[in-house]
């Protein structure tokens, strides 16, 4: 199946995210299928100012005297309130509020059912937001460099056509490594894996790189899972 692309063309006025979290779902749905019984992905999605708190909204569906001992719903004392809906609480007003961005996030997730369902590897989806500005680059490679740093595995997955950036660039930027490990600046479209890896008494990343072309098949990679080796993910 060969890589269409999503954001010029006739495909450009539909909804990316629709196809992002559909392709995550199928992603996860393989996956499954190929880990061991004690591991499972899954496809959780962040729907970023969707789900940014509304103050005003919120005051209006739980009472404005939440601060009054006045449990949302019932009107009745907070000390009457039983345990299960303790009484929420209300802070003081503030005149410091920082300028923030929630954008969309999808990824597949792979847990330990074993480990307390820690996060073993996971699959990021690049979207346009990801790429928008220099904050928004800088916020993602720091959040893949993070997932390194604890062992995790990681994939990611970058066919946003419209935005000329290579976040993994970034992150060997970030990470401040030596610029053999850089891909070509107008390589716009990618996948690349990671490995962390304790080899010879030295941490390392093991790294694949594979430049994607729009009607090319998408390749199989390796999904390292933390502790298990690695997975075959086809993105196929």
């Amino acid at each position: 199946m060969p890589l269409f692309d999503h954001f010029h063309g006739p495909l450009a006025g539909r909804s990316w995210e629709s196809f992002h979290s559909q392709w995550a779902g199928c992603i996860a749905a393989d996956l499954n299928r190929r880990l061991p019984k004690h591991l499972v992905a899954e496809s959780p999605m962040h729907l970023g100012q969707a789900v940014a708190a509304d103050v005003v909204e919120f005051e209006k569906r739980n009472g404005h005297e939440q601060g009054n001992g006045v449990v949302s719903g019932g009107g009745e004392p907070a000390g009457l309130a039983v345990a299960t809906e303790p009484a929420l609480y209300a802070p003081p007003e503030t005149d410091l509020s920082m300028s923030a961005d929630f954008p969309t996030e999808i990824k597949v997730e792979v847990r330990d059912l074993t480990r307390a369902y820690r996060v073993i590897a996971v699959v990021e989806l690049v979207s346009e937001a990801n790429k928008k500005e220099d904050s928004e680059r800088e916020r993602f490679a720091a959040k893949c460099l993070s997932y390194l740093g604890k062992g995790i595995g990681l994939v990611v997955i970058d066919f946003v056509t419209n935005r000329r950036w290579n976040l993994h660039n970034e992150l060997v930027r970030i990470a401040g490594h030596d610029d053999k490990f850089l891909m070509p600046d107008d390589q716009w479209i990618y996948t690349t894996a990671y490995r962390p890896v304790h080899r010879n008494k030295e941490d390392l990343i093991d790294l694949w790189r594979w430049p994607l072309k729009v009607g090319e098949p998408l390749p199989a990679v390796p999904l390292a899972l933390k502790g298990y080796g690695c997975v075959r993910l086809d993105l196929e």
